[in-house]
């Protein structure tokens, strides 16, 4: 794998998705995801449900966090990431933003401090898929745990009550 810096502009959803895929597939200790609420952007399919299962079944230190404004569209369109929540509950984590973080816009995706996809906007699918940026990654990375840190679970692995 080289080592040299690369970044790749993405013009629209479609990129936006590979991009994701090309991330997932890139980690290798950790991944962590902000959106708006993971709504067709392939999070439910079987391509990335296997890139995200083999991710996690690598080790059980290897880290999945989820952060979203909106979990709903989670819960009810992506079955297959819920199961893999339900499998991997030790390692995997579904949080949702409090309301004085929602005015936060700009996705973005880090694997292991090192390779990010970022956009522009929730609304604007360009953006850019950046491998070998440490400092971005870094910065991104923080930016993602102080966003943690004021959040709160929102999707359990299992289902309480009646």
């Amino acid at each position: 794998m080289s080592s040299d810096l690369q970044r790749t502009a993405l013009n629209g959803t479609g990129d936006y998705i590979a991009a994701l895929d090309t991330l997932c597939g890139l980690a290798q200790h950790n991944l962590v995801i902000f959106e708006k609420d993971f709504n067709d952007l392939g999070f439910n399919s079987e391509a990335r449900h296997d890139i995200l299962r083999d991710f996690l079944l690598s080790s059980p230190y290897n880290r999945l966090h989820l952060l979203a404004h909106n979990t709903r569209p989670l819960t009810q369109f992506c079955p297959r990431l819920l199961n893999l929540l339900r499998q991997f509950s030790h390692n995997m984590h579904i949080y949702q933003t409090p309301q004085h973080l929602q005015h936060l816009s700009d996705p973005f995706t880090v694997a292991d401090e090192s390779h990010y996809v970022r956009r522009f906007h929730f609304d604007d699918p360009r953006g850019i898929l950046a491998q070998n940026d440490a400092e971005g990654a870094r910065t991104l990375k923080s930016r993602f745990d102080e966003m943690w840190a004021a959040s709160h679970p929102a999707v359990s692995a299992t289902t309480l009550g009646l």
